[in-house]
C-alpha cells in the first residue's frame, strides 16, 4: 500500500505580512526590503518594490523592482515596521 506523505506545513505564517514591507536577509549577507506579494510552502517569496542594501564599495541602495526570492537561501524574514534593536539578553552582564 502506498504511504500517504504528510503535507508539509509552512513553519511561518506569512499571510499576515502580505502587502506589507518586509526585510529579508540571505546566506552570504545580502539584504533586501520589499512588499510581500506572495509565497509558497518552501518560503519562496515574491516581493515588489524591492530595494537591496549594498554595503560595498560604499553603502547605497539598489532598486530591483519585482523579484522572486528563493526560500532555501533566506536566513531572516522580519517586518520593517516595528523593527527595533533590543539589548542582547545573552550578553555577559557587567
Amino acid at each position: 500500500p502506498a504511504m500517504d506523505k504528510p503535507k508539509r506545513e509552512a513553519i511561518l505564517d506569512l499571510s499576515k505580512y502580505v502587502n506589507t514591507r518586509i526585510r529579508v536577509k540571505f546566506m552570504g549577507g545580502r539584504e533586501v526590503t520589499g512588499i510581500l506579494k506572495g509565497y509558497d510552502q518552501l518560503l519562496n517569496l515574491v516581493l515588489d518594490d524591492v530595494e537591496e542594501v549594498v554595503e560595498l564599495p560604499k553603502p547605497h541602495t539598489r532598486i530591483l523592482g519585482l523579484a522572486v526570492l528563493r526560500g532555501p537561501t533566506i536566513t531572516i524574514i522580519s517586518p520593517v515596521d516595528g523593527f527595533e534593536e533590543i539589548a542582547n539578553p545573552f550578553a555577559a552582564q557587567e
